[in-house]
């Protein structure tokens, strides 16, 4: 049965106008929401960090009890990492080898992810030594020394699946 029957009492163009009211209600809406999340554009101070389920991380070549892994979509950003280890969030850059401490103030959670400023911030630089960026197959292995720690960190990540060979 289409949108309009033939005997409807409403006349056609009524009808019709309902219709396209509608569709432009529905893509004002959908506008609406996309503008109001604030990772969604390509602001470069806002960051949608996503968990990395496929990351591993190790302290002394022993697993935290806590601790978690997170980057962004954006493909010019995947050298930025955010570390949970224990109670405390540690944000990586990788290009810069450099760890900055992050006070969870910093961040805001939305859903399973966390949204965020910039937390790249030059005073908040953790002093960290003996960085080794590896390509290991299917994902990258980072070893660093935490100094405030003085301890072995060690992320694997996993290389972003390339899907181009497959349209």
């Amino acid at each position: 049965m289409g949108l309009i029957r033939k005997n409807s009492r409403l006349p056609r163009k009524l009808s019709t106008l309902h219709f396209t009211v509608a569709v432009l209600l529905a893509a004002a809406l959908c506008a609406a929401a996309g503008a109001s999340n604030p990772a969604a554009g390509s602001d470069p101070d806002h960051y949608l960090w996503k968990s990395v389920p496929a990351a591993q991380c190790k302290l002394d070549d022993k697993i935290p009890l806590a601790w978690n892994v997170y980057q962004t979509d954006n493909k010019k950003q995947q050298h930025l990492v955010l570390i949970l280890l224990g109670r405390r969030y540690l944000a990586m850059d990788m290009h810069a080898k450099q760890v900055y401490n992050v006070p969870l103030s910093d961040l805001t959670a939305s859903g399973p992810n966390w949204v965020s400023g910039d937390l790249f911030i030059q005073s908040r630089i953790l002093p960290s030594e003996n960085w080794t960026l590896r390509d290991a197959g299917p994902a990258e292995i980072i070893k660093l020394t935490l100094k405030d720690y003085n301890r072995l960190l060690h992320i694997e990540l996993p290389h972003p699946v390339a899907l181009r060979g497959l349209y």
